[in-house]
């Protein structure tokens, strides 16, 4: 016996599965931070973009931007409307990251936090594997 919904209720799915492959999370703060540039830009295209290049005191070094549109070969991830838009090279290295943003006296910026880096410098944007 099938049962059919009563008209103008959509069927329930499931959500779909995260992508596969590398990924890369914002926290909570990183996330309000970019929603923050997103309002007072009064922009919603606004996405934060991490980048590693080779280089840095420790062999590679992270750089942050704020970019409006994403290219071929970059990854978005969502959360809580922020985007985070990283190239696919850069997320070789990032793999399992959690950006995060860090608010103090004397600074504060957005932080990776990177489970693949084997030692970091004290500049704060430079790591090794």
């Amino acid at each position: 016996m099938t049962t059919s919904l009563p008209q103008g209720i959509p069927p329930m799915f499931p959500a779909p599965p995260p992508p596969a492959g590398p990924s890369v999370s914002l926290s909570e703060a990183a996330a309000r931070r970019i929603l923050a540039l997103m309002q007072a830009e009064n922009d919603t295209t606004l996405m934060l973009r991490l980048t590693v290049s080779g280089g840095g005191c420790a062999g590679f070094s992270t750089a942050f931007a704020v970019e409006r549109l994403a290219q071929p070969g970059d990854r978005v991830f969502e959360t809580q409307g922020a985007r985070l838009v990283v190239d696919e090279a850069s997320l070789a290295v990032l793999d399992g990251a959690l950006i995060d943003f860090s608010e103090g006296l004397m600074s504060s910026g957005f932080v990776v936090r990177n489970p693949n880096a084997t030692s970091t410098c004290g500049c704060g944007t430079s790591f090794s594997l």
